[in-house]
């Protein structure tokens, strides 16, 4: 394959000692296996995937064996695979999840990531837990809770900032923190989204949101004025997190999570090797302090480009404690990178000014006013673009985007990147034949001993021998080293008895890899704090514990919560809180009187109406800086 650029990750995986250095870890999602292993391949230290149910993605369900295959591909570079059991669970399903847990346990998962606590009450096998985000963990306390029964790693809310995290870091230092840095936003509060179980009866804690979030609304006050008509208003951009990773990793964050278990492969391997590339780059200024969690080098043969791949625009997201900038309310949909301004206009075709080049079958778009108008490229010629169709409301100077670039999607198509492990071969005469060790570059070694007869060689054979044993072709690994003892053999080896001897020494390397990542962590050695539980939620919504069935209930009742109030998803409230947001309208608007925004002449309480004329009712915790939406 054609080669742009080569990662130096020269990083020696598990055989550094275990407090050397801060072994980081890019998490990358995978819809499928197919998807993960194309994570594996573009940089990904693990991946998470969800099995064929209890995801918080309902679409993006795999069967057993798949992940027991992605498990096995993973493992070779020690990278990790975490499977998603993170939606609440009905009284009828208690026993599937159990038998699930068991089947993930037994193909190889490394970890579960959990929202229901009757999972803890089960007859769980020993896998490691991570507290999924969506059991809203955005404070020290609760994080040390979840520590306190069993949790090894906590995904923190996306609304957190740089200080929050560090905080919870300094507070929990011994709790492996994740956090999300690309990929799509939620607006309220992970776990704590009642809007499309209410309006649709699609419960996001069962993986079957129907993004509410993305629909138009009308901004009224409690007159009925109108001050803002059909917008997006909950809508926000794309996580974009890439300048903020050096910050996140001295806050004490260790594993960098990627969105998307329902986007496509090429979105997967882009953002993948961004990503990589990034941390590699973080690593290598750290001289030391810092580590890969799994092994190989990889090898691209496309350059990487955030702004290629599916965005609505790009936000840090409170990634410094404030909000601009974060909100998309003309559109939902995907705008992609800027390429330049309509030039000029002639008949069916109009030139771009600007230093992109287009290909016949990009996608470009443009706001006409607030509505964003998308058109393919039926012929490009330079920087004359000769669309199937003029565009209505296209006008010169008009700033145009792309949302689809057929190039770059046609180069991420086909096999864009490969992982080897380097590995150092020696090969050693001794008295009955030779010997020859594989060392993978994590300090994993084997031999294969030979018994040949001894036969002085005609001429030299150190560079044939050489030959031989680097090709390693479709295996993980690269040729890093090779050396004779001693350094001119004597003894003649058929080339066949070399190659024989290659194939049955990388296949003893990839089980011994294996058996390495076989180690994984027993919940129960995890260390237990003795923290007392936190009534978290007022008595209005404890229904945001999200109780769901007689072993959660019994879960939280151990723990001397005496009353919680049954899940959402089983009774439904009166005039419900359905969305808890540190998004707030007012400050989008400009209107936030805590931040210099202009006074409004609107009538309080506002109210958002859907098309359908549905409301709901907007309070304003400035103190907080929270926005609580209600059902009316």
């Amino acid at each position: 394959m054609t080669s742009t650029r080569l990662n130096e990750r020269h990083i020696a995986g598990n055989a550094l000692p275990a407090n050397s250095s801060i072994a980081l870890e890019l998490l990358a999602p995978a819809k499928n296996l197919e998807c993960g292993k194309a994570a594996i391949d573009h940089g990904a230290d693990a991946v998470y995937i969800g099995a064929s149910r209890f995801g918080a993605r309902a679409a993006a369900g795999n069967p057993v064996d798949d992940i027991a295959e992605l498990c096995r591909y993973a493992h070779v570079f020690g990278a990790k695979v975490y499977v998603t059991v993170n939606t609440i669970i009905y009284e009828d399903e208690l026993s599937q999840t159990e038998e699930l847990v068991n089947q993930l346990y037994d193909a190889g998962a490394d970890a579960l990531l959990v929202q229901d606590m009757g999972l803890l009450e089960m007859r769980l096998p020993p896998i490691a837990l991570h507290a999924s985000t969506q059991t809203d963990n955005r404070t020290a306390a609760k994080v040390a809770w979840l520590a306190s029964h069993g949790f090894s790693r906590v995904v923190l809310a996306r609304e957190l900032s740089i200080d929050d995290m560090a905080d919870i870091h300094r507070c929990v230092p011994s709790v492996e923190l994740e956090a999300f840095v690309h990929g799509a936003l939620c607006v309220s509060y992970s776990g704590l989204c009642y809007a499309s179980q209410y309006c649709f009866s699609r419960s996001a804690n069962r993986g079957e949101c129907a993004q509410f979030c993305r629909l138009k609304f009308d901004l009224t006050d409690s007159e009925g004025n109108v001050f803002e008509h059909g917008r997006h208003l909950l809508s926000l951009k794309d996580m974009c997190r890439i300048g903020s990773l050096e910050r996140m990793v001295e806050a004490g964050v260790t594993s960098f999570k990627i969105e998307g278990r329902l986007k496509d492969m090429s979105y997967v391997k882009n953002v993948t090797a961004a990503y990589s590339q990034k941390l590699d780059d973080i690593i290598k200024r750290s001289h030391g302090k810092y580590r890969r969690a799994s092994s190989g080098h990889c090898r691209y043969a496309f350059t990487p480009s955030l702004d290629k791949t599916f965005n609505r625009g790009y936000t840090g997201y409170f990634i410094d404690g404030h909000d601009t900038g974060i909100a998309s309310p003309d559109t939902p949909k995907a705008v992609g990178e800027r390429v330049g301004r309509v030039k000029e206009i002639r008949g069916n075709m109009f030139t771009v000014a600007g230093t992109a080049a287009f290909a016949n079958g990009d996608g470009l778009c443009f706001f006409a006013g607030r509505e964003l108008c998308g058109f393919r490229v039926n012929r490009a010629e330079g920087n004359k673009i000769y669309p199937l169709k003029m565009p209505k409301g296209l006008q010169r100077g008009t700033e145009l985007f792309r949302n689809s670039d057929k190039a770059f999607e046609t180069a991420l198509s086909g096999h864009s990147a490969e992982r080897k492990i380097l590995v150092g071969i020696t090969l050693e005469d001794t008295a009955e034949g030779f010997r020859t060790t594989f060392t993978a570059e994590n300090g994993t070694s084997v031999s294969i001993e030979k018994s040949i007869e001894k036969q002085l060689a005609e001429k030299p054979q150190r560079d044939n021998m050489q030959r031989q044993m680097a090709k390693l072709g479709n295996t993980p690994f690269a040729c890093n080293s090779f050396s004779t003892i001693p350094e001119e053999p004597m003894t003649f080896i058929p080339s066949s008895v070399l190659a024989e001897t290659r194939r049955q020494a990388t296949g003893k390397l990839v089980e011994a890899l294996l058996r390495k990542a076989a180690g994984r962590q027993d919940r129960n050695d995890i260390r237990n704090f003795d923290v007392k539980p936190e009534n978290i939620y007022p008595e209005a919504t404890q229904y945001n514990y999200n109780v769901a069935n007689s072993l959660a209930k019994a879960f939280y009742k151990e723990d001397g919560h005496t009353s919680v109030t049954p899940a959402f998803e089983l009774e439904t409230p009166e005039k419900a809180q359905i969305m808890q947001c540190k998004h707030c309208i007012k400050r989008t608007l400009g209107r936030c009187p805590k931040h210099g925004g202009k006074p409004a002449n609107w009538k309080e309480p506002l109210f958002l109406r859907m098309d359908d004329g549905r409301r709901f009712r907007l309070e304003f915790d400035c103190k907080n800086c929270q926005m609580n939406i209600y059902a009316e």
